[in-house]
């Protein structure tokens, strides 16, 4: 049975709401002879909770850094607030409001639970600048209860814990921040059932609240119908597909995705085709 006509590739445009807080419009980055980003467009209003979806390699962690200021877009222009927006490294990103948890989670190994919440915010006695351990490990603890998560020792180093508990920190980390805009690289990834379930929980009270807008990497799109008010799906460094979730659904998702791998093989199909023309003695 022939395949049937796959439809053209769709690229989303610029978009924009009266109430945005952050908005990307024609986003590109190259590495070398890689095209991670070609033309990406992008907004997220003020309490939304945005999904983005795509495969691997379709460019969404690469548009992330850029956003939360780990990386330089090539050109293209961001928007924070209405007002033009260009950080100058992470550091810049979070003191304009924008925090991140990172696919590797950005921990480290050797410190322990309460010092990996409160790195690069670390609280010290004043007028002699000693880290106030105390103050910390209650942080700490309060924020890990927020979100449900158990950690029953924060003193112990974060490389004896499971993966889904390093998540759960780095999460924490970033829900407890000042920050208005979090943005969250697949947050559930390592995460069992249940400590998934609580993350879930928390980003629906978060959305509940109003207060911060989030931008979530999700692979799994029943989590993505059932934590997100939209969804943007890139494909091959731009974004295809760009729809409140109460007006698409897991098939829809599905669909554009097979589409994807349709127009892949063809092009495949006719680059080899081409290859085998120009060979000698063809």
């Amino acid at each position: 049975m022939a395949d049937r006509p796959v439809p053209a590739e769709t690229i989303v445009g610029p978009v924009s709401a009266p109430d945005d807080v952050l908005r990307v419009e024609h986003i590109a980055k190259r590495f070398g002879p890689v095209t991670a980003l070609r033309d990406v467009n992008l907004h997220l209003r003020k309490g939304e909770v945005l999904g983005l979806l795509g495969d691997n390699g379709a460019g969404k962690s690469t548009l992330i850094k850029i956003i939360c200021g780990f990386q330089r877009q090539d050109s293209g222009k961001m928007f924070l607030h209405g007002k033009p927006y260009q950080p100058k490294s992470v550091d810049d990103a979070r003191a304009h409001g924008i925090d991140t948890v990172y696919q590797d989670l950005a921990l480290i190994d050797e410190l322990s639970v309460y010092h990996n919440l409160a790195l690069r915010r670390e609280k010290v006695h004043r007028p002699i600048p000693f880290l106030a351990n105390g103050q910390m490990k209650r942080d700490a603890r309060r924020a890990l209860d927020e979100i449900g998560i158990n950690i029953p020792r924060i003193d112990v180093a974060v490389a004896r814990l499971s993966g889904g508990q390093r998540q759960a920190i780095a999460v924490a980390r970033t829900v407890n921040s000042d920050a208005d805009i979090i943005l969250l690289d697949e947050p559930l990834a390592a995460m069992g059932a249940k400590e998934g379930a609580m993350i879930l929980d928390l980003v629906a009270r978060l959305k509940t609240e109003g207060k911060v807008s989030i931008v979530m990497i999700l692979h799994n799109y029943v989590h993505v119908l059932e934590a997100c008010d939209r969804v943007s799906m890139i494909q091959d460094g731009v974004v295809a597909l760009d729809k409140p979730t109460a007006e698409t659904s897991v098939e829809e998702l599905t669909e554009i995705v097979v589409e994807e791998y349709r127009r892949a093989r063809l092009a495949e199909q006719a680059a080899r085709g081409s290859a085998e023309q120009a060979a000698p003695g063809s």
